[in-house]
């Protein structure tokens, strides 16, 4: 290894000294103890009939009690950070069978930059990509980490791009089964741990060894990790070094995508209920929308006609289907709990989007509204009429308290105002729909919306914001109007 790699074995060393400086600090009080019984057998401390026998007697059993307490408490802790169990990233694992291509990208990879091959490869519904340690609690020898690989990256990023991308941290391998890195990190890993599961009053008796472990040994790991990266960095320069610039793009493209996919058009469909199984195929289609709509992105789109990192998997449909699930549950933490990720009415298809997600959300938010008003729910276009009746009397504030309180404690990050705005906007949206004028769709980048011919119907938001601020609901009308949408049926008030 290079200059940066024996950085990373001297950072290892000086934790590993650290670990054996604590384990002697815990024998001292039984070496001390020793001493002080063996000198009383022999009679050179405290001889029988000597006059300090009563002090080297007492002194004697102080330490011993130490000792004693001293060494149950290192036993206890030993015990507990050997049965730490470090937190591990869910992901569905990929064997060589659903992904020849794909492992022997990977063995190519470690064979052309002489570091050993991951055992294992996993995909995770996350836009990042390391080494997961393998190595069984208490082995002495580490064993051959797994290769855990973002999702997004195999569906968006070209074959040529996710090589250069994974080039350094496939080159990690190689430090990661060395035995000094590998043996301080599961110490390191091992005290976080332990520190996470003994938290509070209760706990105190291993968080604060651990707590004062991990602050001394903090420096030196992060060092290690930084040093161990260096090195990784290196090695890879070999491969592709032009094309990993390149793919270092396309990782914050993705992140984007990624991320703007499930807060936009996941989330929904999760709130009811409703996993959709191909997020990944979902966020070439939100980046290629993107491409379509923002000019700094342009020849983003050029990039599809070459093959995708996902032609290495056998069945990618299944396995983006298995990822999707998994991300349904690592990231939905909402109110509603969804069904078991196997079971088959959980699973949403995007052709299935605007009626099973789209169509439901607006009746959600405008019966919330309705039932702020004290309304029965009656046909979408006289809820509407009844609706800006009262938002033109001024209602809107106690609306907004209304919606407010029933969110029931729960934390949402809307404002009761933003509520009203929503139900209004749904009441429309049902109303153009049941007039045949328009029809529930899905925006790759922002979920559901109203189309128009089919178009996206982008000119909603400044009249439905008058008629709730306000209470000037003609701006709104006169939409209505214009969409051929009538509103001669009031609803009925309770």
């Amino acid at each position: 290894m290079g200059v940066s790699a024996n950085g990373a074995t001297a950072r290892a060393a000086a934790i590993l000294r650290l670990r054996g400086l604590a384990v002697a600090l815990a024998a001292m009080p039984a070496a001390l103890a020793a001493v002080l019984v063996a000198g009383r057998f022999t009679g050179h401390l405290g001889a029988p009939g000597s006059a300090d026998v009563t002090a080297w007697d007492a002194a004697r059993y102080a330490v011993v009690a130490v000792a004693l307490l001293t060494l149950g408490w290192a036993a206890a802790f030993a015990v507990a950070l050997r049965r730490a169990r470090p937190h591990r990233t869910p992901s569905v694992r990929l064997t060589e069978r659903e992904a020849p291509e794909l492992h022997r990208l990977v063995r190519e990879l470690a064979e052309r930059m002489e570091v050993p091959a991951p055992g294992a490869i996993a995909l995770t519904p996350d836009c990042d990509s390391w080494l997961e340690d393998e190595t069984a609690p208490g082995g002495r020898s580490p064993a051959p980490p797994t290769l855990v690989v973002g999702s997004p990256f195999l569906w968006w990023m070209r074959v040529a791009e996710l090589r250069a991308l994974l080039a350094p941290v496939v080159a990690g391998a190689a430090c990661a089964l060395d035995p000094e890195i590998a043996a301080a990190r599961r110490f390191t890993h091992g005290l976080d741990a332990l520190l996470g599961a003994h938290h509070g009053r209760g706990g105190f008796w291993a968080s604060i060894p651990a707590r004062s472990l991990l602050r001394r040994s903090r420096v030196h790991a992060a060092e290690m990790e930084r040093a161990v990266a260096g090195w990784a960095s290196e090695q890879a320069r070999q491969v592709d070094y032009g094309m990993r610039i390149a793919a270092q793009e396309q990782v914050g493209l993705a992140y984007a995508g990624w991320d703007r996919l499930l807060t936009r058009v996941a989330l929904p469909a999760w709130r009811l209920g409703r996993c959709p199984t191909r997020l990944n195929a979902g966020v070439v289609s939100a980046l290629t929308e993107l491409s379509r709509r923002d000019r700094l992105a342009e020849g983003f789109e050029s990039r599809l006609g070459e093959r995708p990192a996902c032609d290495l998997l056998e069945e990618p449909g299944r396995i983006d289907e298995a990822t999707s699930l998994l991300a349904a549950s690592l990231f939905y933490v909402g109110p509603n709990a969804l069904p078991a990720p196997g079971s088959g009415e959980s699973r949403l298809d995007w052709a299935d989007y605007p009626r099973e997600v789209v169509l439901r959300q607006w009746g959600n938010q405008s019966a919330s509204l309705l039932a702020a008003l004290g309304a029965e729910i009656a046909s979408p276009a006289g809820a509407l009429a009844t609706a800006l009746r009262a938002l033109r009397a001024g209602t809107g504030e106690q609306l907004a308290a209304q919606l407010e309180a029933q969110r029931n404690g729960l934390p949402a990050s809307r404002s009761g105002r933003d509520a009203v705005s929503d139900g209004l906007y749904a009441l429309v949206c049902r109303a153009a729909v049941d007039a045949g004028r328009a029809v529930p769709g899905m925006d790759w980048l922002d979920g559901p919306v109203l189309l128009v011919d089919g178009r996206r119907c982008a000119d909603l938001g400044a009249p439905i914001a008058l008629a709730v601020e306000h209470g000037d609901d003609e701006p709104l009308r006169v939409w209505l109007e214009g969409a051929g949408i009538s509103m001669d049926r009031p609803a009925r008030l309770r």
